[in-house]
């Protein structure tokens, strides 16, 4: 394949999970070794034997999975490799006075004396584009860089991106999302399968066109859906108290409740005690107070292991900390929830044709692009990760789903797929509690959305007659 990126601007990388464009940048970061063709940089052709040729070419590269190193300092992990030393000694003040005009220079703010692992996803993030620009980089690659940012945090970043190429850098923007594409893109390049398949302009091209580019097919970006028919109720949380890993207040008193048949959604700005609230109901974390029930039967003590044989599935926020084992084959993350009862395991043996069939049936049914069942987890795209999870806990039939973003860091048809899954077993009885930072995700699947501002719910509101910009405000904590 080809690409060309002109300084001064920011080209998007737009293809589906699995498409090859961080295999695409690797190469040129110096990660992957290219098996033909060449680079030019600057005019000039260059051999990329590794990252620190990159660097010293002017190209910085932030992964999707940060690299970053948790219990070291923010100035620490940016001076990392390039330390600032007097006497062979690690000067820490010149370190921590370089990262705050570093970050001055850029409008990147961050504490350089703070721990990473104390951080926001988001702010780790500026702290991996300023280890980035702290290195020379002018040719800054972004892989995914909104995957896991609230809608607040995405603005920030794009604010940062148009500082960087108003000063004369280029910023390779990896992603999938239609919508931030039309917004920060100067130029598109979009990629199916290993190969460019169109090159465009925001100006010239509308959303639609670009996800039929993707996919190779039309793609219907709303959800098609019939009016539920809620059934009996499968899950109640009733007055529930949690704290967060602070011993703060995270969940203040929240009532709420999912009948089988419907999808209901959780709207509200990350950090308002959406993840302590889906770990409580799941028995990740203890609630200080107030009950968890399932079908009536109070499972509020009961460990997560039990809550699951019961009935609950699990989409986690986090795929990777939560979802899967990255170590592990896909053939066994695929049925890690029941990988120790029939007809996995027999007398203490594990009946590995059995997984492997049943593995391979997932796989099939949920399109995870994939080599083999026996390659790990951790060898597939982000996308596919999602999907695997996904697979797994819709497998398992499950009376209630905690879907926590179920469509976190997945390209456009990927999204498509999950949205109709969901749909569909809301259609054959399941009941489904949606946690989401994307109103858009929210408004179209859900039944009724639930405002979550503060760790209280602020209004429970049906989904036909609920406006946008009345949501909005409520996550923003208007009243009612």
């Amino acid at each position: 394949m080809d690409l060309a990126v002109e300084w001064g601007q920011v080209h998007a990388l737009l293809g589906e999970n699995g498409a090859g464009k961080s295999t695409l940048m690797n190469v040129v970061y110096g990660l992957v070794s290219p098996d033909s063709g060449e680079i030019d940089f600057d005019g000039n052709p260059v051999k990329i034997g590794g990252p620190q040729d990159a660097i010293r070419l002017g190209i910085g590269m932030v992964h999707q999975h940060f690299m970053l190193i948790p219990p070291l300092t923010v100035a620490e992990n940016i001076v990392l490799g390039r330390e600032i030393a007097s006497a062979g000694v690690v000067n820490l003040d010149r370190s921590y006075r370089t990262v705050n005009d570093l970050s001055a220079r850029y409008g990147l703010e961050v504490d350089p004396r703070q721990r990473v692992q104390d951080l926001s996803v988001g702010v780790q993030q500026r702290v991996e584009i300023l280890k980035a620009l702290y290195r020379g980089a002018r040719l800054l690659i972004l892989d995914e860089p909104t995957a896991v940012l609230t809608p607040q945090e995405i603005e920030g970043l794009f604010e940062i991106v148009r500082t960087l190429t108003a000063a004369g850098n280029a910023v390779i923007f990896i992603t999938h999302k239609l919508a931030e594409v039309m917004e920060i893109a100067d130029q598109i390049t979009v990629m199916r399968r290993g190969q460019v398949v169109g090159v465009t302009t925001p100006a010239e091209s509308k959303p639609a066109d670009l996800a039929r580019m993707m996919v190779g097919r039309p793609v219907l970006l709303r959800v098609e859906k019939q009016p539920a028919k809620p059934g009996s109720e499968v899950l109640r949380v009733d007055d529930l108290v949690v704290h967060d890993d602070r011993r703060q207040l995270a969940v203040d008193h929240v009532g709420l409740a999912v009948r089988a048949g419907e999808i209901l959604g959780i709207a509200g700005v990350e950090g308002n005690g959406q993840n302590e609230l889906v770990e409580a109901i799941v028995g990740l974390r203890p609630a200080r107070s107030g009950k968890v029930l399932l079908e009536g039967k109070d499972i509020t003590r009961r460990p997560t292991r039990d809550r699951l044989r019961r009935g609950v599935g699990l989409i986690p926020a986090d795929r990777q900390r939560q979802g899967i084992i990255l170590e592990l084959p896909i053939a066994d993350n695929l049925i890690l929830s029941d990988y120790d009862r029939p007809p996995y395991e027999r007398w203490l043996v594990r009946q590995f044709n059995t997984i492997r069939s049943a593995a391979e049936r997932l796989v099939e049914t949920f399109d995870i692009r994939i080599r083999s069942v026996d390659d790990p987890a951790g060898s597939l795209s982000g996308g596919n990760q999602q999907k695997l999870v996904v697979a797994r806990e819709l497998g398992t039939a499950p009376k209630v789903l905690v879907a926590s973003q179920p469509t976190r860091g997945v390209d456009v048809g990927s999204i498509e797929f999950i949205h109709r899954r969901l749909v569909t077993e809301r259609d054959a009885g399941l009941a489904v509690l949606l946690v989401s930072s994307e109103l858009d995700e929210i408004l179209s699947l859900a039944d009724r959305v639930a405002v979550l501002y503060r760790g209280r719910i602020v209004a429970v509101l049906d989904a036909a007659e609920a406006e946008r910009e009345h949501i909005g405000l409520l996550m923003a904590g208007a009243a009612a």
